[in-house]
């Protein structure tokens, strides 16, 4: 299962010095604290691991929680206020012109070889995997170390350096449906009237309803994550009659407005991502992140570094993002049901039972616990969707920012309005 990535044309070169490059960096251990500035959305901003990079290099992170809009927007504004950014795929076609950001040496990341060949390549197993919207290998590299376009082949320089990633679908009350669901258009099925919710931010909600559209047969989209105007108006009026047909019981927000909706019943369909579904189900209530014909949409974030950053606390960077694909963090993301960008490492540091289950999609041989110790899947019970190989080869489309993203969330906006 741990696929280990080939280097791409032209990479091999400068890969080879990669292992002797990170080995000659003075340990920041050695130097006394280094306080790293951290600003993300709250996915990977975890005590768990703040407290384990400390144990180990003697970096103190401070973490900076962020909406995705401000991630963007501090890192096109104020450069000086981050140490790392922890950005998604997606941000980077607004914050690389900006020249913010600038590329992490390939030479300088000991396991630069063994990033899993999704965000490389856009393969699994050596099989292409849907690549509409911001794929992460169409912004995976850049021309030069300040480089403000994206290059489309492999180069030293990369935006940023993989964490964490995931294949999203839809949640269901199975106790509350009865029967099977396996397409995106059972979102808009009267059936569900006033039982639905699509999760309000834009970018992300019309990707979930042009997966809809797609299933319905209304439209077939050139690229779900790049409309055209018109394609924008299709998929906005669809939304609309169905939003005035009664169908959607609410248009969600955060983690914990999902969590509430599916728990109490008051949608049986909707939105939703794989730890809010995990949160239902340890409070005793029926959900399924349930796999789809029509495929995943997929999103993934990654650390990048501003241009303001050197010295020692550039050196203690590069000393943390090594750390994080070292496995102890990638195991600790595997538990909560995301993916590591290093699949070797973590499972180095999962017990075969662990990995088992959500890597192999096997039954659980013993109970599933989270990083905290909660039991969040009982033994025999079998991933949602099965194997990463199943779940991340089925991806149809990835998180993007349109040409037209302006135009979009207009037209999203007076849908939410209508």
């Amino acid at each position: 299962m741990a696929h280990r990535t080939k280097g791409g044309p032209g990479r091999r070169e400068f890969m080879l010095g990669a292992a002797a490059a990170a080995l000659a960096a003075p340990a920041v251990h050695a130097q006394g604290a280094v306080v790293l500035r951290y600003v993300g959305t709250a996915v990977n901003q975890h005590a768990g691991i703040k407290d384990k990079v400390k144990q180990d290099l003697g970096i103190t992170i401070e973490y900076v929680p962020v909406t995705s809009d401000d991630v963007v927007r501090r890192a096109v504004t104020q450069p000086n206020s981050f140490d790392i950014l922890d950005s998604e795929y997606w941000m980077l076609k607004k914050i690389i012109p900006s020249g913010n950001l600038v590329g992490m040496d390939a030479r300088r990341i000991k396991l630069v070889d063994e990033i899993t060949p999704v965000f490389t390549k856009g393969e699994i197993a050596g099989r292409r995997i849907g690549d509409q919207g911001t794929a992460p290998k169409k912004v995976m590299y850049l021309p030069a170390r300040d480089g403000k376009t994206f290059s489309a082949t492999p180069t030293q320089w990369l935006t940023l350096i993989p964490t964490v990633y995931n294949a999203d679908t839809l949640g269901i009350r199975p106790d509350k449906i009865n029967r099977p669901i396996t397409s995106w258009s059972e979102l808009l099925n009267p059936e569900f009237k006033g039982k639905a919710s699509i999760l309000n931010i834009p970018s992300i909600g019309i990707m979930d309803a042009a997966m809809v559209v797609e299933a319905t047969g209304q439209h077939k989209y050139a690229d779900k994550g790049n409309m055209t105007r018109a394609e924008i108006d299709l998929t906005m009026r669809v939304l609309t009659e169905a939003k005035r047909a009664g169908q959607f019981r609410a248009f969600w927000k955060d983690f914990n407005e999902s969590v509430n909706l599916m728990a109490s019943g008051e949608t049986v369909i909707q939105s939703m991502w794989s730890p809010a579904v995990t949160k239902v189900r340890s409070m005793g209530v029926p959900c399924i992140y349930q796999p789809l014909k029509e495929g995943y949409r997929a999103w993934a974030g990654g650390l990048g570094i501003p241009k303001t950053l050197s010295g020692r606390k550039l050196d203690a960077t590069y000393d943390f993002i090594n750390w994080f694909l070292s496995g102890w963090a990638g195991a600790f993301l595997n538990r909560q049901g995301y993916y590591a960008a290093v699949l070797s490492t973590a499972k180095a540091n999962m017990q075969p039972y662990e990995w088992d289950f959500w890597m192999e999609g096997k039954p659980a041989a013993q109970d599933i616990k989270a990083p905290d110790g909660t039991v969040m899947e009982k033994a025999g019970a079998i991933r949602d969707g099965g194997s990463y190989e199943a779940r991340m080869g089925a991806v149809a489309c990835w998180n993007a920012v349109m040409d037209e993203n302006d135009y979009m969330v207009r037209k999203w906006n007076e849908f939410i309005a209508a």
